[in-house]
């Protein structure tokens, strides 16, 4: 794979990208075991909306945990253009499985955009947002 330019004519490496995909589907098994973890003993415990905060917290958590693993293990000197962009890819590929599993299941893509409405009272957008900053986050942390 190839080199292309980025932000301020960092370089990105199309080939370390790869990893960052591996750590995705890590982070995604993570999700989904929180799902169910969320609908089989939190949701009982405490209701709906306490059960829905208390799991994105803790999603938020395991992906920033996960990360930060990953960007403290990792041999590979990440540029700036390229951390942003594992984080849009990141933000991308769950937001955009989180509409595939609504539309597979029949769930109408109003109900899916709901989960984003802040003024609402919904904390999931903290999860496409620590998707979004964690790799230039801990990338730049644990290179400097």
């Amino acid at each position: 794979m190839g080199t292309v330019l980025g932000v301020e004519g960092d370089p990105i490496r199309l080939n370390v990208l790869l990893y960052p995909l591996g750590v995705w589907v890590v982070m995604a098994g993570l999700a989904v075991a929180n799902g169910g973890l969320r609908e089989k003993v939190l949701i009982p415990r405490v209701g709906d909306y306490a059960g829905h905060v208390l799991s994105t917290a803790l999603l938020v958590a395991a992906i920033l945990l996960v990360s930060g693993v990953y960007f403290s293990w990792t041999s590979i000197g990440y540029t700036r253009s390229e951390l942003v962009l594992v984080g849009v890819v990141w933000t991308v590929l769950t937001v955009g499985f989180e509409f595939a599993v609504g539309y597979v299941e029949g769930t109408p893509v109003s109900v899916t955009l709901g989960q984003y409405d802040v003024l609402a009272g919904q904390v999931w957008i903290a999860v496409p947002v620590a998707l979004l900053v964690s790799p230039l986050l801990f990338g730049w942390y644990f290179s400097t």
